[in-house]
């Protein structure tokens, strides 16, 4: 469907695509997942026509989008920043890009009505946008890049001005939405739940390229490298192997590792332990499994700790 071959973009000096080759199949929700500055929305304007390559071929269903000005590759791009028009009302909003395109003020209508009600809001048509919560003005930017039957659908960001418990309850629903639609989706995020909880793969870009692109559970198996094992959230990696939560055993008969730093949570604890190899490992205890622990644990203790090798996920 949508295929980037070798793409490169270099702005100002810096390389934000280095030969990067990526793939988006029909009805896939891809999310594009890395630090600020990476090219993560760079790529996405490429994509949706806005900037252009300095090298490399872009492609959809077999078309050459280089030959494709932005208003004919029927995209749709949905800002952080939602850009509603404040004086119109919310059909008016979701009518605007049809109306744009010339069709008919009342199918234009109908069809923003519907839409507006794919996204829940049926009824508010006549809202001021100034009226409208956060979330609110969420589903109305998603009803207006829907209702023109985008082949693909762009999201920069869509989350970011959003506060925490309406961002986890609104990504769910967006992806049920985008699914149940059949629409293909490409998702800027530097925000790791935000991808994990709503693509089907999640590709990991750094230094210009595409560290690794897997299904979010097969990421968190199988990281590529350090780097995105350590991005992904991982606390205990090396240069060949990380020690995640669940391979370290507490045993008394174990060999000692010396404690350094002891935080107490209401969850459990938090330790920083130099083991028997001389590595320094972060741990992660519940309160049950902290109950083992001697009683006043302190900086400078000692504790068996075993790690348990059919538990550790080996980095090529």
């Amino acid at each position: 469907m949508l295929v980037l071959n070798e793409v490169t973009k270099r702005y100002e000096g810096r390389l934000l695509a280095d030969r990067l080759s990526f793939s988006l199949a029909a009805g896939e929700i891809v999310a594009l997942l890395g630090p600020s500055g990476c090219g993560k929305s760079t790529l996405l304007k490429m994509i949706a026509g806005l900037e252009a390559p300095d090298g490399g071929a872009l492609s959809f269903d077999g078309v050459d989008l280089a030959r494709v000005p932005p208003e004919a590759r029927h995209f749709a791009l949905m800002f952080q920043d939602f850009a509603l028009f404040p004086h119109l009302n919310l059909c008016d909003n979701v009518a605007f890009g049809l109306i744009e395109r010339r069709v008919p003020r009342a199918d234009a209508r109908a069809r923003a009505l519907d839409a507006l009600d794919t996204v829940g809001l049926s009824g508010m048509s006549r809202r001021n946008v100034a009226t409208l919560s956060g979330g609110e003005a969420q589903r109305v930017a998603l009803a207006r890049a829907l209702v023109t039957a985008p082949r693909l659908l762009l999201l920069d960001e869509p989350f970011s001005s959003l506060d925490a418990h309406l961002r986890q309850s609104l990504q769910g629903e967006f992806r049920r939405r985008i699914k149940s639609l059949g629409i293909s989706a490409i998702l800027v995020t530097h925000d790791r739940q935000e991808a994990f909880s709503m693509a089907d793969r999640v590709a990991l870009l750094c230094d210009g390229r595409i560290q690794q692109c897997d299904a979010p559970a097969r990421l968190l198996a199988a990281p590529a490298n350090a780097w995105v094992a350590g991005f992904i959230g991982y606390a205990n990696v090396f240069d060949d192997v990380v020690v995640p939560d669940g391979a370290f055993v507490l045993d008394p008969a174990a060999p000692a590792a010396r404690v350094e730093s002891v935080v107490r949570l209401a969850e459990g604890v938090r330790l920083t332990v130099t083991g028997a190899d001389g590595r320094r490992y972060a741990l992660s205890l519940s309160a049950r499994e902290a109950s083992v622990l001697p009683a006043g644990l302190a900086a400078g203790d000692g504790i068996g700790l075993g790690i348990d090798p059919h538990a550790l996920l080996r980095l090529t």
